[in-house]
């Protein structure tokens, strides 16, 4: 009888009553809320069910979404690093915006800069060995600057170039020493220099090709220069061309730590075109572990593992 549904939806609703009065006093459910209303210290809510009768029930909040860049685990790959640029220039039509931070996203202590001075040593100084190396991180923020007693007598400072003289080989490191530390800076990062081999051979070392980026062979940096692609370009012309402003000059030398942050400069001109095509040149296979072990830097000292050819240079 209406009656007794009545009776029966008033008995719900005392019952009901008596739960929030109880939430209230727990402080659970606002004071103030109405039928249906949402605590925020709880997230709780009452939905009104389909047959009339009201029930509570504990909706857990939702967790953010993560971004695209949280796929990125700390020991990511330089070919997944790659990659990822790959997806970022796909995805929200490649705003400019999000061209600009990319590199942010892809954690910048992935890279570093380097830039090394030679003196020549040797039979009338025709060798070129390691005086001064600077390295640089992805701000150009200087993290290494020594200078270094070569293995062999200088017979050439050449100081109209590397800048270096007497008085800086006071107190400079020696080579095995300075060698152990660059090359424990240098290892599992993606290590940017201009005509990079040269330094690579005064360290005698080799960096792996997927991790090396040197201006010197960038084709969209010419490209945007103006240059012929297959042209020698030097540091110096790039940094005019591209960044205005000139570096190497006067009397005094080159400064290590002026090319390293130029170079550091140039590649971050042109970062997200360069990893892009890097990316698409990549072969279709699984990102390699950083920690190579055909990587180890303390192979590279041994004798055994330098090419012939370098070899007979003296180096």
């Amino acid at each position: 009888s209406p009656q007794g549904r009545s009776k029966k939806r008033s008995r719900k609703h005392q019952r009901f009553m008596e739960r929030r009065a109880l939430l209230e006093q727990k402080g659970l459910l606002s004071p103030r809320g109405r039928l249906g209303s949402q605590s925020p210290e709880a997230g709780l809510e009452a939905p009104i069910e389909a047959h009339g009768t009201e029930a509570l029930r504990c909706d857990k909040v939702p967790k953010p979404k993560r971004a695209v860049s949280a796929s990125l685990s700390p020991s990511a790959s330089p070919d997944s690093i790659a990659r990822h640029h790959s997806v970022l220039l796909t995805q929200g039509n490649g705003s400019s915006k999000r061209v600009r931070t990319s590199s942010l996203v892809l954690r910048p202590g992935k890279y570093v800069a380097i830039d090394c001075e030679m003196v020549g040593t040797g039979p009338q100084g025709r060798l070129s060995e390691l005086a001064r190396c600077s390295v640089v991180n992805y701000e150009g923020d200087v993290i290494y600057d020594k200078y270094v007693q070569p293995e062999l007598p200088i017979v050439d400072y050449r100081t109209r170039w590397s800048g270096i003289t007497k008085q800086h080989m006071k107190n400079a490191i020696p080579f095995k020493t300075a060698q152990a530390e660059i090359l424990k800076i240098l290892k599992d990062k993606i290590v940017v220099g201009h005509a990079i081999h040269n330094d690579f051979q005064a360290l005698k070392y080799f960096h792996p090709k997927d991790r090396t980026r040197d201006t010197s062979q960038s084709p969209a940096l010419k490209k945007r220069a103006g240059l012929p692609i297959r042209a020698n370009v030097s540091l110096k012309n790039l940094a005019r061309h591209l960044l205005h402003k000139k570096i190497q000059v006067g009397c005094k030398g080159h400064s290590s730590v002026e090319d390293a942050q130029t170079a550091m400069e140039l590649y971050r001109l042109v970062e997200v075109q360069w990893e892009k095509e890097l990316a698409h040149s990549l072969p279709p296979r699984p990102p390699s572990p950083v920690t190579d072990p055909t990587a180890d830097s303390s192979q590279y000292l041994d004798d055994q593992y330098w090419p012939t050819d370098l070899m007979a240079s003296g180096l």
